[in-house]
């Protein structure tokens, strides 16, 4: 199970990096869970650490149904040089809006590289705010062609992934995505007591930040040592069938 660490500049990203991770997740937590950043910050992180055996992340925001707008996000983020691209499903009204946007993303992406993992990123809370269920979400992923799926939390007030789903829930959409052959992402004010279950049901990636921030706020910056423990606990487990 790789961990994915979501620092928000340069500076946290060399703390990442010191501190050891699987994958370095470029985000801006100013513009929301799944905040795109700036591309000068993404292009400077992979010029500094890309390229090696450090994979990294972009996510381009949590999204409204303008696929136009997605692709050229994506076109961007690609051109940087990102290894994994993560678009957030968030004003997305149905199943045909999801899959014409990722359609329109996974386009943009392969104008630049086949190489460019292409990430469905829902949410664990849409049913907070009306948002497109996981069911739904792994369908358009696997028919828009898109390389893996994801579920983070939107509302950011202490309420995680397991406050949003229950773990029967979430082993049913690693299901899923596994039947469709699409790897599977899972974050969400994860902490290191739920890496034993996120193993246990076959998550591929977990995704945090508030873990590795003092007191859990994500806000707050990355912590060295507490990536370092965090990445301890991580490299005890292994994805086990339920």
């Amino acid at each position: 199970m790789k961990v994915l660490i979501s620092p928000t500049s340069v500076e946290e990203a060399h703390t990442v990096n010191q501190a050891g991770t699987d994958i370095l997740d470029i985000k801006n937590t100013k513009e929301g869970s799944l905040g795109a950043q700036m591309p000068w910050i993404l292009r400077d992180v992979v010029r500094e650490f890309g390229g090696r055996d450090m994979l990294i992340s972009a996510t381009l925001g949590d999204l409204v149904f303008k696929p136009g707008t997605a692709a050229l996000a994506a076109f961007g983020a690609a051109s940087c040089g990102a290894n994994y691209l993560k678009a957030g499903l968030w004003q997305i009204a149905n199943y045909e809006e999801a899959r014409e946007l990722m359609e329109a993303v996974l386009k943009a992406t392969r104008m630049v590289s086949d190489d460019i993992v292409v990430v469905a990123a829902g949410y664990a809370d849409y049913k907070r705010f009306g948002g497109l269920d996981y069911r739904t979400l792994v369908k358009a992923a696997a028919d828009s062609g898109c390389d893996a799926v994801m579920l983070d939390t939107l509302i950011k007030d202490g309420k995680g992934l397991f406050d949003a789903l229950t773990l029967e829930e979430l082993a049913e959409f690693v299901s899923l995505a596994k039947e469709h052959k699409l790897l599977v992402a899972l974050a969400g004010s994860v902490q290191i007591e739920h890496l034993a279950d996120l193993a246990s049901i076959g998550t591929d990636i977990v995704g945090i930040r508030g873990a590795v921030c003092p007191k859990a706020d994500r806000t707050k910056g990355i912590q060295e040592h507490l990536v370092r423990e965090f990445m301890a606990a991580a490299s005890l487990l292994q994805p086990q069938p339920v």
